[in-house]
């Protein structure tokens, strides 16, 4: 793939949450949550191994570093769309709009996505009241969607795949692709966990597909 061009947006002050547009597809858009603390960890090498294989440009949020503010069940959105909060989730509102595929990365707490992850998503709620209390269709585009889940230790992943599935669900993804999952990083690191790195370019092929 060739070099991409980097676009840090304006509305952070942490610019952690980013588009970045390859010389390939650029009709292609995804959306990437991710929701390590380590930029340098598990999870993030399985994303950027997926990004060495996508078309088109992605914009990825980091959980840790985005400054996104938890939902305050103000219930605005009760009657209203959007969110009473005006901050960076504002612009992925938007983006979730135009994306083609969304993918929820995380490392695992207690067999769960992390608690900061969670804190991002929580946003989401507006799209929930939409369907139930407001009768509306927030976000018309169907997506696909993709899961890449990291941890060692004890415990499982099945909580944190019906977690992310159920937050696919509610960004309107129509097709979910297995999960990626390297469960093991107490002893290999992602990266060098062979069903991880093939489920990643199936992953690929899956999210490329016309």
């Amino acid at each position: 793939m060739a070099a991409g061009v980097k676009y840090h947006l304006a509305a952070l002050k942490s610019e952690r949450i980013k588009i970045k547009k390859t010389w390939g597809d650029k009709s292609m858009k995804t959306l990437i949550f991710n929701g390590s603390p380590r930029k340098k960890g598990n999870t993030m090498s399985l994303v950027n191994e997926l990004l060495k294989h996508l078309k088109g440009e992605h914009k990825l949020v980091d959980a840790y570093y985005c400054g996104i503010k938890p939902c305050i069940d103000c219930r605005y959105c009760w009657k209203n769309p959007g969110c009473s909060i005006k901050d960076g989730m504002t612009e992925i509102y938007d983006y979730i709009q135009e994306a083609d595929n969304i993918i929820v990365a995380s490392s695992l707490n207690f067999a769960e996505l992390t608690g900061q992850l969670l804190s991002v998503l929580s946003r989401l709620q507006t799209y929930y009241c939409a369907e139930t209390l407001r009768n509306e269709t927030p976000i018309p585009k169907a997506k696909r969607g993709g899961i890449i889940l990291v941890g060692g230790g004890d415990g499982t992943t099945t909580t944190a795949q019906k977690t992310a599935k159920l937050i696919l669900k509610h960004m309107n993804a129509k097709e979910i692709a297995p999960p990626v999952i390297s469960h093991n990083t107490d002893r290999v690191a992602a990266i060098d966990d062979p069903a991880a790195m093939s489920g990643i370019r199936e992953l690929a092929s899956f999210l490329n597909r016309d």
